[in-house]
């Protein structure tokens, strides 16, 4: 198939990798296998780190390929027949804002990505003089904008009736429910509340596994698996009654990691469909030809981004060095380009159990230009605090060399703003940095230029484009620079020694869905069966080499209840499962180690220590 189709790529992707055969770390779903590509992470410098997780990225335009298994991609007929199909339902909406509405949910990344979306294209709305139409869901509300509320995406029942809240009156309701490993009970009880109600809403689910992988385990206090609900809902496809559109991307190139490329991968095909959606609006019909024009604009991203991988590396590196001297990575972002900053930053607590201080993100004008519905939240806390004049007078103060200040901007942003903050922040730190976006024919004034030591400058085409297509550009820059914090603070983590091999060892186990990654991790990296890293994994929890039958006959959400006042949790579980010692002697040794990285890495050379299959793989 490769090569045949009328469509030809713009980048290069790279050739389907060894988890496309069949076999391949079978049980576990897409969205969770370890991507062979990236297998050594840990090992990389910061040039070939670039490299690796620019290949990753490359995945998501991949067509599938008919001598491996047969997993539908992004380009395929059957994806594209479905984004057309939803596009259509979309027009519908546009043609009835009244009385209709589309509603984006998700949790985590994907509810970030919800907000941005739905605030983006009524934006689009509004500057046609149209009456906005789109809303969006977060488990956890507009606090996960900011901060990590994990837990909430565990609740079912809160889904639905923060679904049927925003919906009320309403007659006729698209719903697209965002869960990159078709696992989150949040999103399966809207969808459940949706097929319930199919004469108001249709559901749409978005995710990157086939519907055989999604998670299977019933939902503690509910009915049902999210596979279960997910299955119901294929089964409302040929009536247009519902619709799944689940391409196949691949594994993140930190596994498990669905900020990256499940987050990116969101992002493309719903502004593609949606967009579709619009220009149908202007008499422009729904055609597979529109679809992949708009979808070869951010396979034109995915190469302009990556060809400062030099810089980005050179960014990645000075933020490990500050990470590592105890400094911080602070990201000023002006427009929608400071709330993928904000978003990449909040990601970093949960992915690799950082302090909410170490990364932080900022956008000018607060909390009004994220335009969120509960306002604003700086009352809330030091961390909910996010504009640059919070920056100013609350965080520049104590900013020192150990740190570094990333700047983000188009040249259609106010310069002489950029100018004077870059002058204030030059008085504490050396270490400036920025992404500057240029239409082609636009130059950073040399006055700016020479003030900043390293700027990693992006120059996009002009697009003579209707008003929808100039929207195609504001995508561009943002999934451009969502590539490049992605790319620089998953790097900066390794680097630091939060990735053994490539697999995430210090996330903080704050819902169901880590839970089982915790103990999928322990059973890769030391061989043992499930009981036995679970009991393991329970000791780690609650400090305890004797589990009471209280603590064995806890839910799952009882473990994570307690996991979330824990730090080290799987770390500690490794070491103690690898060396066969106590969990005391296990944290004590980490507590001592370079990094957790060379903790696990020693532990796995302890002499007689057997080799598990994850060992012998990767020799």
């Amino acid at each position: 198939m490769r090569g045949t189709r009328k469509y030809q790529h713009v980048i290069e992707t790279p050739d389907p990798g060894k988890w496309e055969l069949a076999g391949y770390e079978e049980s576990l779903p897409i969205s969770e296998k370890s991507n062979p590509m990236t297998r050594e992470l840990d090992k990389a410098d910061p040039s070939q780190l670039v490299q690796l997780l620019r290949d990753c990225d490359a995945e998501i335009f991949q067509e599938e390929d008919e001598n491996l298994i047969h997993y539908h991609r992004l380009y395929s007929e059957s994806v594209l027949k479905t984004m057309g199909d939803v596009a259509k339902r979309v027009q519908e909406v546009l043609k009835n804002p009244d009385d209709s509405l589309v509603v984006l949910s998700g949790c985590g990344t994907s509810g970030r990505l919800a907000l941005l979306l739905a605030n983006s294209f009524n934006g689009l709305l509004k500057g046609l003089h149209k009456t906005p139409c789109y809303c969006y869901i977060m488990s956890g509300g507009d606090r996960s904008i900011v901060t990590s509320q994990e837990s909430s995406e565990d609740n079912p029942q809160l889904g639905a009736q923060e679904l049927e809240k925003v919906c009320e009156g309403k007659k006729n309701v698209l719903f697209i429910g965002i869960s990159c490993g078709l696992s989150a009970p949040f999103i399966a009880g809207q969808l459940d509340f949706c097929m319930r109600h199919l004469d108001v809403y249709l559901p749409v689910l978005v995710g990157f596994n086939p519907v055989s992988m999604a998670r299977n385990e019933r939902i503690e206090g509910w009915h049902s698996s999210f596979r279960q609900v997910a299955e119901r809902l294929q089964t409302l496809h040929d009536s247009q009654k519902g619709f799944i559109l689940n391409p196949a991307v691949g594994p993140e190139g930190v596994s498990g990691s669905s900020r990256m490329k499940g987050g990116s991968a969101t992002k493309i095909l719903l502004e593609t469909l949606l967009l579709v959606a619009h220009k149908a609006e202007s008499n422009v019909p729904v055609t597979e030809k529109c679809l992949l024009e708009i979808l070869r604009t951010y396979e034109r991203a995915h190469k302009v981004t990556y060809s400062q991988s030099k810089k980005i590396a050179a960014l990645m590196k000075q933020t490990a060095t500050s990470l590592q001297k105890k400094g911080h990575l602070y990201i000023l972002g002006w427009g929608t380009l400071g709330l993928v900053g904000i978003m990449d930053a909040v990601e970093c607590v949960p992915t690799y159990q950082a302090d909410w201080r170490d990364v932080r993100g900022f956008i000018t004008g607060g909390y009004h230009s994220i335009e969120n519905k509960e306002g604003d939240l700086s009352s809330l806390g030091p961390e909910f605090s996010i504009s640059h004049e919070d920056f100013v007078k609350n965080v520049l103060p104590s900013v020192s060399e150990t740190d570094t200040v990333l700047l983000i901007f188009t040249l259609d942003d106010d310069l002489n703003q950029i100018e004077k903050l870059v002058a204030l922040v030059k008085e504490k730190t050396s270490n400036i940095q920025v992404i500057c976006h240029a239409t082609a024919g636009q130059y950073l004034p040399n006055s700016l230029k020479k003030t900043i030591p390293s700027i990693i400058g992006l120059t996009w085409p002009i697009l003579f484009l209707e008003y929808e297509g100039a929207f195609i550009q504001k995508f561009q820059r943002e999934l451009s620079t969502k590539w490049i914090l992605d790319t620089v603070t998953s790097g900066a983590y390794t680097l630091r020694g939060k990735i053994f091999r490539n697999f995430m060892v210090d996330f903080k186990i704050n819902n169901s869905k880590l839970f089982h990654r915790a103990t999928s991790v322990l059973q890769r990296l030391t061989g043992q069966s499930q009981q036995r890293c679970t009991e393991v994994l329970l000791q780690s929890i609650y400090g305890e080499q004797t589990l009471s039958e209280q603590i064995r006959n806890t839910t799952i959400a009882g473990h994570v209840e307690a996991a979330a006042s824990q730090d080290k949790v799987l770390p500690v579980a490794i070491v103690s499962l690898l060396r066969s010692c106590t969990i005391q002697d296990s944290r004590s040794r980490i507590n001592s180690s370079l990094s957790i990285r060379s903790a696990i890495e020693s532990s796995m050379n302890v002499p007689g220590r057997k080799r598990g299959a994850e060992d012998s793989e990767s020799r």
